[in-house]
């Protein structure tokens, strides 16, 4: 299994608990525990490794058209040090990966791509993808830069607090923006403000190097504020809390992006990218699925692939993709793609099966969290 340079850094924290994810050993908590962490990113702030993300570099003289052709997003609208969320399709609608875009300049782009998908990505952006076939010549360079990579996310209200004691710019990036030069302990890094939890926060691209260097130092720097290092369980509850969909679960080669209900990353009139004539059909011909928001109000935990069933009928309309206990809300949640035209309305009640027995839970409005929610 892969390790991140900063395995050596935290394997031997107190209480730490490391597992295989993704083929990689990666940290599921530390001594906070999952609970403590989730509530210390919610009301303070949280250090994560996020080394295993992919990062591809697309460079030369028409690199912005041709990233524009892989994704649904358009990025044209992007300036310099901009970022922007999308999405890479298949010609029938179903995702590739989703995936974050920072514009360096009009021919230099910085590519964040899924873990688990960093092989199956680069191959589809240099090869896979109808778009790219062809149009790869010497003054276009795609390069797969993970393995020269550290990413670190710092996140939480005082996320900006923290970085400041050691970046004094940091108050001036805005949301889904980034420096590409900015100084950490005497290291060039990149640091964006861009996230995962449903709070504020930012990632800091760094080498293989520095990584440890910048760890032990935001630890330190932070522990005024009450930073805690985090892992990949409380990434988890957060961006469920956040409804902020993760590859395999809410989205997948079998589920669009519109029926993830992420349309508004899907640009259907500004440019042509593959997948794009299905998803004019499947908006045309109706939208066939939907991702909803349910709490159980009896007890169990809704785990992906656990059937759904409108309350009585005997086929499931849907299913789980993702569920957990909210340590934010103190109740289980979880996300389900559910048939469209079923006429449930928030407060409606279904079923949801667990273990053979059929449980019940209620629809809510997502996400199921937000910033000025916050409990303090």
């Amino acid at each position: 299994m892969k390790r991140t340079p900063l395995y050596e850094a935290y394997k031997e924290y107190e209480g730490v608990k490391i597992i295989e994810f993704g083929g990689w050993e990666l940290p599921v908590n530390f001594s906070t525990g999952i609970i403590g962490e989730h509530t210390a990113v919610r009301n303070k702030a949280g250090l994560f490794d996020v080394s295993h993300m992919g990062e591809v570099i697309v460079e030369g003289p028409g690199s912005g058209e041709y990233v524009n052709g892989l994704l649904t997003n358009n990025i044209s609208s992007l300036g310099d040090g901009e970022v922007m969320y999308s999405l890479m399709c298949y010609p029938d609608g179903g995702v590739v990966d989703d995936l974050i875009v920072y514009r360096i300049s009009s021919e230099k782009y910085f590519l964040v791509l899924n873990a688990a998908n960093i092989e199956k990505d680069f191959t589809w952006i240099t090869s896979g993808n109808p778009a790219a076939l062809g149009k790869i010549d010497d003054s276009l360079k795609i390069e797969n830069i993970s393995d020269r990579y550290c990413q670190l996310a710092v996140q939480g209200p005082h996320a900006e607090a923290v970085l400041k004691t050691l970046y004094p710019g940091t108050g001036d990036i805005k949301f889904f923006t980034f420096v590409s030069d900015a100084e950490i302990c005497g290291y060039e890094v990149l640091v964006s403000r861009t996230g995962y939890t449903g709070e504020d926060g930012f990632e800091i691209y760094c080498s293989n190097e520095s990584a440890p260097i910048i760890w032990d130092s935001l630890l330190g720097a932070g522990k005024h504020f009450g930073i805690v290092p985090c892992g990949l369980g409380a990434r988890n509850s957060l961006r469920l809390e956040a409804k902020l969909p993760l590859y395999g679960h809410e989205l997948s080669s079998t589920i669009t992006p519109l029926e993830a209900n992420l349309s508004y990353f899907v640009d259907l009139e500004g440019q042509d990218f593959c997948g794009r004539n299905a998803l004019v059909k499947q908006k045309e011909e109706g939208i066939p699925r939907t991702l909803r928001g349910i709490r159980m109000l009896d007890r169990g935990v809704p785990r992906q692939g656990y059937p759904v069933y409108l309350t009585g009928a005997e086929k499931p309309a849907g299913f789980v993709t993702s569920g957990t206990k909210s340590p934010t809300l103190n109740e289980f949640i979880g996300l389900i793609l559910i048939e469209r035209g079923t006429g449930l309305k928030i407060g409606d009640t279904l079923e949801v099966e667990i273990h053979n027995k059929r449980k019940i839970a209620e629809l809510v409005r997502t996400p199921f969290y937000k910033k000025n929610r916050r409990q303090e």
